[in-house]
């Protein structure tokens, strides 16, 4: 059976200016997504896809639109409530790793656990769990100067995991995987979907990760391309 709605938007517009050039990223966009299911966001390089995912999450404020996202109507919080939605709610898996240079891979996720409110010992456990399901067990006291591309990226799906938050940004998160690790990756994101009742919305070009979604949609030009738009 279908989950409920956890994230809704509706006339996403952002726009860049540049001297005379103005640049629409997002046009009058829709998007809607259900827990416990997987969304890919698909379509060609500079058609909005991570734009479209940095204003439902709270990250980049739209020129104009709506976000509802667990209830909350988003863009009519104050900062520091943004900040705190995100960080009892949302995890994030960036294209560009995002890894804190000092850190080590266990350091990289109890941190986050730390800022969410869970002890040193439950932080510390919970970490080696993340990362042991990413297979990062062997490598939990290195550095990401010592950790390959593909290692990173497991590090930053681990430490998106962790707190089984209950909307789940992911951009590209198999980009950097070869096909063995890509596909415990596509795993862990719908056990996250199934097990945790996560709204996982997932921007990639990826075709592996089109059998596991439960909703593909394209975005073309700033818009949510054909009918997947329209209110559920």
């Amino acid at each position: 059976m279908s989950g409920a709605i956890a994230i809704q938007a509706e006339g996403l517009t952002k726009r860049y200016t540049s001297g005379n050039t103005v640049l629409t990223v997002l046009d009058d966009a829709a998007f809607w997504a259900r827990s416990g299911e997987i969304t890919l966001v698909m379509g060609p390089s500079g058609s909005g896809k991570s734009t479209l995912i940095a204003v439902l999450s709270g990250l980049l404020r739209p020129d104009a639109g709506r976000v509802s996202a667990l209830g909350a109507d988003l863009w009519t919080l104050r900062p520091a409530e943004i900040d705190r939605f995100r960080l009892a709610n949302c995890g994030f898996i960036f294209q560009g790793f995002n890894l804190f240079p000092a850190l080590t891979a266990l350091e990289q996720v109890s941190q986050v656990l730390r800022f969410a409110g869970r002890s040193p010992k439950a932080a510390r456990a919970q970490a080696e769990a993340a990362l042991d399901a990413v297979g990062m067990t062997p490598r939990l006291n290195l550095r990401p100067a010592e950790l390959s591309g593909g290692e990173k990226q497991r590090v930053a799906i681990a430490r998106a995991l962790a707190k089984q938050p209950r909307l789940i940004f992911a951009d590209e998160p198999t980009s950097a995987l070869d096909g063995e690790n890509g596909q415990r990756v596509i795993s862990l994101l719908q056990g996250a979907a199934r097990e945790q009742d996560a709204a996982v919305i997932c921007v990639t070009h990826d075709q592996r990760l089109e059998a596991w979604a439960d909703r593909v949609i394209h975005i073309e030009d700033g818009r949510i391309a054909g009918t997947e738009a329209e209110t559920p």
